[in-house]
């Protein structure tokens, strides 16, 4: 990843940027935005949310999974070394 930060002076800004061999040819995204953005969305998009918005986005399947994992974890702290 890339990241600056600009200024303008005036009312027009050219930006000219020097990609690494491994860019060439992707697919690139560019932004722009203001700093002040960035603060008042994340936090206004986090603020926002309720553990109910998540339900669904994990498949049972998911769930048993990611349930049997951490218990064989706790498991192993439990046993003698």
């Amino acid at each position: 990843m890339i990241q600056t930060i600009v200024t303008p002076q005036k009312g027009s800004l050219d930006i000219s940027v020097l990609l690494p061999d491994e860019y060439i040819g992707k697919q690139l995204r560019v932004l722009i935005y203001r700093d002040e953005e960035v603060d008042t969305v994340t936090t206004s998009t986090i603020a926002k949310k309720k553990p109910s918005d998540y339900f669904g986005t994990l498949s049972v399947e998911e769930g048993d999974r990611m349930h049997d994992y951490v218990a064989n974890s706790r498991k192993e702290w439990e046993r003698d070394i």
